[in-house]
């Protein structure tokens, strides 16, 4: 007898798809859409091992099969997972490959399951190795660093069962009250766009997800989920999954290119996000979801709902099952534990939705799967040469402790077909973890002579509230890490200090609230040093006493404070320090002792002025992962330098706000009580030694545009110096300016390139870029993007708010009214 279609897998997917649909009922459609169940209830650890809950086979048997399973591995005060509940590193496969082979071999088609997971930095479960937060990773300005270290953190999801990974990219920190700024890559919807494809080519690896072939993805590689598509980082206020009030030119302009950038590089699937836009819930906008990002740019692959997103939808659509069939026709393919998909079978029965608009989204998942290459290989395996035969998975046990979990392959797939990912040591993960942070520590202010500390200096105090913390240093969305793991500030400190050097450590105050008692300790300490490093900021480390919504938020509010001051759930309407931290630092910058203050966060917090301005040096560690301690100190020390450049503008305060680099161009002129300008300007980033630019020069200062072409590619050139003692890295920085012309108004300035380059003292070099149609282009009336006749500066320089220009005229050519 021949195996069916869809199991050959020399078939091209699309061929599989269509045959493997024409086979399935409606239930087991509806069930190939749903992600319902929270994946730590799928399983329950025994002293004798992990088995398999009854709860999981109901799930399978409700709709004989399962669609997608969301977090199996994932570990945090919200699941309750724990070092001695959950599952570790050597138990990873095992446990994944018993719930693969429960529904591969107890489902009357045997569709393997999407094991889905979060890797927000890193893979977020026990004993995966924690990469710095992505705003941390926008301040490297290192694309091509950070793409390898995703795909390190792909290769370590799969190898322990994992298939697809939710990775936030699409938001921006246009609000720095918003708590889920540290999840975003920064201000700059260009900026965010070139992390966006680093990111899908790291975890995908190159032309991955383009479906060309039977299987697309390694099986050392995932697939990529987005988020937030589109627009969440415009919540009004800051506020966490609220309303946005954007127009479709500031969506199309800021909130989108991240999101075209990543579809272009073949990214698996989207989450929609849960703001609405234009009063419509992204979930349900089949003008975003089918309107422009399948029809218009073209995007094949899966649209996501964000946890119990489509409940909410309840409100506009009455009840759970007219809900689920709004969001189904709107574009939405897969849910996220709400109530709504699993009914979609009574959505189409009672004529709400076409049975065809549930075809379109389980075709969407099957090919997914396909191409993952689950079918011929549904197992993980520890090691190459592991497989053998399916057995056991009527037991739903995992092996390691109880009766065999040996991986096994589909039927009809031999072993010598099947080749197991490899295992990621962890010591490169981490070594690019701690990369990562070196390049994303960013110098604000220096007074010349404070950095690097010098020889004399050998008595350090190290003081404040995330001196002495690796979970205050490592971000939100972070499994539990094991005792003793990382290093914090005070202990790379010491590390990186000289031989013979005390370095001693005071508190001072809690991380929240105002109380003074720690300070005058702190005071004294400080007092009787060579120098103090004052070390502030916020923290997103999650408690087991913390209270989380159902979607996993923490439920934070002033009735209710916690230690959080930053993470999803915890917005702030004044981002200045606590109330301790600021008279912390009043008190030990009276001191007249040097000051270094190091402000590890995960959003640019408003630093006091006054106090600020007595310190030698202000450095920001964008919560640097368990390593950062020991990136701050090699920095501290002139064991390494200074190259991080700021992804966001840092404001004075909350009253100014929007306070980003890149608004409408209106010439204000600023408030009557503080100026309108930022404290610190996107892109800024001191170093240990000074770089001079030249003017940049434009190979034409004339170009015509043609509605075919676009405009002639021509360069710019600027020169730079290093004119210290210091070798550097520089990040030499590209914006246009429109002058005159255009359709719109334009903007204060638009980040267009960047580039790095390393000069040795008294070095100079001269730095080019291309300026060609993606460069000049501009959102137009029809929001398409187009280079428009006018005038443009075309400026080069270390930041936002540094730069010369040189001066372009755009003329219309043939076919350009």
């Amino acid at each position: 007898m021949s195996q069916p279609r869809y199991r050959n897998p020399a078939a091209p997917v699309a061929d599989r798809v269509r045959d493997l649909l024409s086979r399935m009922t409606l239930t087991e459609k509806v069930g190939q859409v749903n992600q319902r169940m929270y994946g730590w209830d799928a399983y329950a650890r025994t002293p004798s091992g992990h088995r398999l809950t009854e709860a999981f086979h109901a799930e399978v048997a409700a709709y004989d099969g399962m669609g997608a399973l969301y977090g199996l591995q994932r570990a945090d005060p919200w699941s309750g997972v724990t070092f001695a509940t959950g599952i570790g590193a050597a138990d990873g496969a095992r446990v994944s490959d018993a719930v693969q082979r429960h529904v591969v071999e107890n489902t009357r088609l045997g569709i393997p399951v999407l094991m889905v997971e979060e890797m927000p930095h890193g893979h977020q479960a026990l004993d995966s190795e924690v990469l710095p937060v992505n705003l941390a990773v926008g301040a490297t300005w290192d694309p091509e660093l950070y793409e390898e270290a995703a795909a390190l953190a792909a290769a370590e999801l799969r190898a322990r069962g994992g298939h697809v990974a939710l990775v936030s990219a699409l938001d921006l920190v246009r609000d720095p009250r918003w708590g889920r700024a540290e999840e975003c890559f920064g201000e700059d919807p260009y900026l965010a766009a070139r992390f966006t494809e680093a990111l899908v080519r790291g975890v995908q690896g190159p032309g991955a997800g383009r479906g060309r072939g039977p299987v697309a993805y390694g099986a050392d590689r995932a697939a990529v989920v987005l988020k937030h598509f589109a627009g969440q980082g415009a919540t009004v206020g800051g506020r966490n999954s609220a309303a946005t009030e954007l127009g479709h030119r500031e969506l199309h302009e800021i909130h989108l290119p991240a999101a075209l950038a990543g579809v272009e590089a073949g990214a698996a699937g989207v989450m929609a996000a849960y703001n609405e836009f234009d009063g419509v819930p992204c979930a349900a906008s089949r003008e975003l979801l089918t309107g422009l990002l399948r029809e218009r740019w073209g995007f094949t692959g899966l649209v996501m709902a964000d946890g119990e997103a489509l409940d909410r939808l309840t409100r506009l659509a009455g009840d759970p099952v007219a809900a689920g069939a709004l969001a189904l026709e709107a574009g939405t393919d897969l849910s996220l534990w709400d109530d709504s998909f699993p009914r979609l079978a009574e959505a189409v029965r009672r004529g709400l939705v076409r049975e065809s608009a549930l075809d379109a989204a389980v075709r969407r998942v099957l090919a997914l799967k396909f191409r993952l290459g689950l079918f011929e290989r549904p197992y993980t395996g520890e090691r190459p040469g592991t497989y053998g035969t399916a057995s056991g998975a009527a037991s739903g046990v995992a092996s390691g402790m109880t009766p065999d979990p040996a991986p096994g392959v589909a039927p009809g797939v031999t072993p010598d077909q099947v080749s197991a990912p490899q295992a990621v040591p962890g010591s490169r993960l981490r070594e690019l973890s701690l990369r990562i942070a070196r390049a994303s520590v960013v110098l604000l202010r220096h007074d010349g002579a404070t950095l690097p500390l010098p020889e004399s200096a050998r008595r350090i105090a190290v003081i404040g509230p995330n001196a002495d913390s690796v979970p205050q240093q490592i971000g939100d969305y972070t499994a539990p890490q094991p005792p003793g793991s990382g290093v914090t500030v005070l202990a790379g400190i010491g590390a990186a200090a000289p031989e013979g050097t005390e370095v001693a450590y005071a508190r001072g105050c809690d991380l929240v609230g105002g109380d003074p008692a720690g300070i005058p300790a702190a005071v004294a300490l400080a007092a009787a040093s060579d120098v103090a490093v004052l070390v502030l900021g916020g923290s997103s480390a999650r408690e087991s006493g913390t209270r989380f919504d159902s979607n996993g938020a923490a439920v934070v509010s002033s009735a209710r404070p916690v230690d959080m001051t930053c993470g999803e759930g915890v917005d702030l309407a004044e981002p200045r320090l606590p109330e301790g931290q600021s008279a912390l630092l009043s008190a030990v910058a009276a001191t007249g002792t040097p000051v270094v203050v190091v402000l590890v966060q995960g959003r640019p917090h408003a630093v006091p002025q006054e106090p600020a301005a007595r310190a030698g040096a202000v450095l920001s560690a964008w919560y640097p992962g368990p390593w950062g301690g020991l990136a701050v100190g090699e920095i501290l020390f002139g064991v390494a330098g200074p190259t991080g450049r700021l992804p966001v503008s840092v404001p004075r305060s909350a009253a100014q706000l929007p306070v980003f680099y890149n608004g409408k161009d209106h010439g204000y002129r600023g408030y009557v009580d503080q100026p309108a300008t930022p404290s610190y300007a996107f892109g800024h980033g001191l170093s240990y030694t000074t770089v001079e630019y030249g003017t940049p020069r434009l190979s034409r200062s004339s170009v015509a545009v043609t509605a075919s072409a676009g405009i002639p590619a021509l360069t710019c050139v600027v020169e730079v110096v290093n004119t210290g003692a210091r070798p550097v890295r520089e990040t030499v920085q590209l914006y246009t300016r429109r002058v005159l012309g255009g359709s719109s108004w334009p903007r204060v300035r638009e980040l267009r390139g960047f580039r790095r380059v390393e000069l040795a003292p008294g070095e100079r070099a001269e730095v080019s870029f291309a300026v060609d149609t993606p460069t000049l282009a501009s959102v137009t009336r029809s929001l398409e993007r187009a280079v428009e006749p006018g005038t443009f500066e075309i400026e080069t320089g270390p930041s936002s708010d540094r730069t010369l220009g040189a001066r372009l005229t755009v003329t219309a050519g043939p076919g350009q009214g």
